[in-house]
């Protein structure tokens, strides 16, 4: 239901569109010149204004540009018996949602009138959306250690050093790198995304690189890579770890002169792009094992940065879960959803092996799900609210995290129909996972 306000001068089609639209369900009202139009503006606040185009006094194109300069988001829809092209031309320039030529058929206006609420309702969740967000900032946080974290990362974004995120899957890197670069002089250049674990070596080189036109089959035109379309702004390489060893040499020769060549090309490009890089393995070892090459290393850890797991940071996670909750009930049109003091307790019982994602994705689970306003220990998933007695070992025993996060996978693999259900539960991809399992013998 939507609240419409209908202007025409001619009394009998405001009065016939107002009882049509109210016979839909929406809120009407209506007024027989602009003057009243903007009292009755000034008072209430609608979704949309369908006006007649000429009128006595103000016409309608007068009014379209009085109602934008004071309420920018107001749809509005002309109506007119004099159609020309002219006309429609200064309509859309001055703000108006649509255009209508009388006569018009009831179903054609209504159609005309629909789309534009449910335009109206998009932006109206978006604005919520973002008013959610932006309430409780997703890297605030009462921790010492992630407040001393933040506090370094935004006097390194004023730099123009690399930076290598490190810490585990889920503990918000790809968000902090963003910030990262909100906070640098390059805001308001390209922040551009690589994940180096999705893509084949070649697809990947292309990503990175670009390609020139008959580099490989399918090469059907040049293309510019990442790097230089991030020109002036900031590259995120996610998972490094996983660039392939013939990968490492080309991005080293980059990050050392800040050029390369397209594949396939012989053209040296140079671009000005930053690199923030991110891994949740350790590159140390990645370096002993072989697996990675010392000399990048040493080039990407000018400024390393640890996330820490949410589990070291306890004091965030009710304030976190209050946040998530706030957002994801927006998004899922369920804006006044809440948490139980329960639901808290329960949350700060467990032990996060997933980190944020897990969080979130046990909330979002809670919001969809709920049949109250009121989230309860009931509403999040089992892993959660019936923590495996194996997940917390008894005081005194020796047992390491990793045999806490073994044990853990091992019950969600358990309670899982599939690795992509239980890669959703733990609040990881399905590649961390299968890596994971390895890790453990679990395959």
């Amino acid at each position: 239901m939507a609240r419409l306000l209908i202007v025409d001068d001619e009394k009998n089609i405001c009065h016939s569109l107002a009882i049509f639209f109210a016979s839909l369900g929406h809120q009407t009202q209506t007024a027989d010149s602009a003057e009243q139009a903007l009292k009755l503006l000034a008072q209430f606040s609608f979704d949309v204004v369908l006006t007649d185009y000429r009128m006595a006094e103000t016409d309608g194109l007068e009014l379209l540009r009085r109602i934008k300069a004071r309420q920018a988001d107001t749809l509005v829809v002309l109506m007119t018996a004099y159609a020309s092209v002219e006309g429609a031309v200064a309509a859309m320039k001055a703000g108006a949602h649509d255009y209508v030529t009388k006569p018009f058929s009831l179903e054609q206006i209504r159609h005309i009138v629909e789309r534009a609420v449910q335009l109206a309702g998009l932006r109206a969740e978006n604005q919520a959306l973002r008013q959610a967000i932006d309430d409780i900032p997703m890297l605030g946080s009462q921790s010492e250690p992630m407040m001393r974290l933040l506090e370094t990362a935004r006097q390194a974004a004023g730099s123009e050093a690399t930076i290598l995120l490190t810490g585990e899957s889920g503990t918000g890197k790809n968000v902090l790198a963003r910030q990262i670069h909100r906070w640098s002089r390059r805001a308001e250049a390209p922040f551009i995304v690589v994940n180096c674990t999705t893509l084949s070596e070649q697809l990947l080189e292309s990503e990175l690189f670009g390609h020139v036109r008959g580099a490989f089959t399918g090469a059907v035109k040049d293309k510019p890579g990442r790097l230089e379309v991030a020109g002036g702004g900031t590259v995120f390489l996610d998972e490094i770890a996983d660039l392939p060893g013939a990968l490492q040499t080309k991005f080293l020769r980059f990050l050392q002169e800040q050029s390369f060549e397209r594949v396939g090309g012989s053209n040296t490009i140079r671009v000005d792009a930053r690199i923030i890089a991110a891994s949740n393995r350790e590159l140390e070892a990645e370096v002993l094992a072989g697996r990675f090459r010392e000399d990048l290393f040493y080039r990407l850890n000018v400024i390393m940065l640890r996330m820490p797991p949410l589990r070291e940071r306890r004091e965030d996670i009710v304030d976190l879960a209050h946040w998530l909750v706030k957002a994801l009930g927006v998004r899922n049109r369920r804006p006044g959803l809440g948490l139980s003091e329960e639901a808290c307790r329960a949350l700060l019982r467990y032990h996060w092996p997933g980190n944020v994602r897990e969080l979130r994705n046990a909330l979002e689970r809670a919001a969809v799900l709920s049949r109250s306003d009121l989230i309860t220990p009931e509403d999040l998933p089992d892993s959660v609210f019936r923590e495996p007695a194996a997940s917390h070992p008894h005081p005194g025993t020796s047992a390491t995290l990793e045999d806490v996060e073994r044990e853990h996978i091992i019950h969600v693999l358990a309670d899982s129909a599939t690795l992509e259900e239980a890669a959703a539960k733990l609040g990881i991809n399905v590649t961390t996972l299968w890596r994971k399992r390895r890790r453990y013998g679990l395959d």
